[in-house]
């Protein structure tokens, strides 16, 4: 399978067995003053600890915004809504996607039918209710004051989210807990890499990264320095493989890749083939 259909989460390059309950039970319930991660029970080496679903609300008000509901798990779609009620009567204003792939968005029309709120999304055909926004738009709801920023390359739809009043910015699968992104099949490498620049700069003025899998994230400057030096190091090492006399995706794996867990094999692949184009387009 290709596309978002196969693309089920992060591909971390470094994921290896699916983390134990201890360490997922220090991401739900994470977050800052205004977001708050409520974990989806749906760990595997592809996607982490699982899917972080972020209810943002500033406190007090009567409204929330939930970013990324996750898969269609109707437990955690309850949890989902009860932490945005918060105990009392909030409304959900507004669902966010970061991006199309399934472990992200598969709740979120069921979800929009059980909080009656709209989903707004990059794509278009993502969108329920909502007219949409661009890169650059601000979502003002729940008091709150989101910054969509385009940040494509792990997929073409994929989006982070400024949230200024907490020094915080939600990445989605852009860059994750752990581990490294691999682009997946609908993914560009070129992409990525200007989005990585793009967010190093806004670095400077972050406090937090709050991704979409695994544990927040408090030194957002350090970690991009890691995203960008990582994948030269990974081009480098592409290199030196087709300079040995490697050609296929496979044989490629098999040398820079060779410690990689093999159920996250294929994902390894789908970031070859994206630096195999990349490479060849410079």
């Amino acid at each position: 399978m290709t596309g978002p259909e196969a693309v089920t989460g992060s591909g971390s390059e470094g994921a290896g067995a699916v983390p134990a309950a201890g360490a997922a039970a220090g991401i739900d319930g994470s977050g800052t003053d205004r977001a708050r991660c409520v974990l989806a029970p749906n760990p595997s080496p592809m996607t982490l600890d699982g899917t972080n679903t972020w209810v943002i609300a500033e406190p007090g008000s009567a409204e929330v915004i939930v970013v990324d509901p996750g898969p269609d798990d109707a437990e955690h779609l309850r949890r989902v809504l009860a932490a945005a009620r918060g105990g009392g009567d909030r409304r959900v204003a507004q669902i966010v996607l970061t991006h199309g792939h399934l472990d992200h968005s598969a709740g979120a029309a069921r979800f929009a039918a059980m909080s009656g709120a709209p989903v707004g999304a990059l794509d278009p055909a993502l969108r329920l209710g909502d007219e949409g926004f661009a890169p650059g738009d601000v979502l003002v709801a729940a008091g709150c004051e989101l910054r969509v920023v385009g940040t494509p390359g792990h997929s073409p739809d994929s989006l982070s989210l400024l949230l200024e009043a907490d020094g915080a910015l939600l990445t989605g699968d852009t860059v994750l807990g752990r581990g490294t992104t691999v682009i997946g099949p609908d993914g560009s490498l070129g992409d990525y890499l200007r989005t990585l620049d793009e967010l190093r700069r806004l670095a400077e003025g972050l406090r937090v990264l709050l991704p979409g899998h695994g544990p927040v994230l408090s030194d957002p400057a350090g970690v991009l320095d890691y995203y960008i030096a990582h994948r030269q190091e990974r081009l480098d090492q592409v290199r030196e493989a087709l300079a040995a006399g490697a050609r296929t995706p496979a044989e490629i794996v098999a040398v820079v890749y060779a410690d990689t867990d093999p159920a996250v094999r294929r994902a390894a692949e789908w970031s070859v083939r994206a630096q195999l184009d990349y490479l060849s387009s410079i």
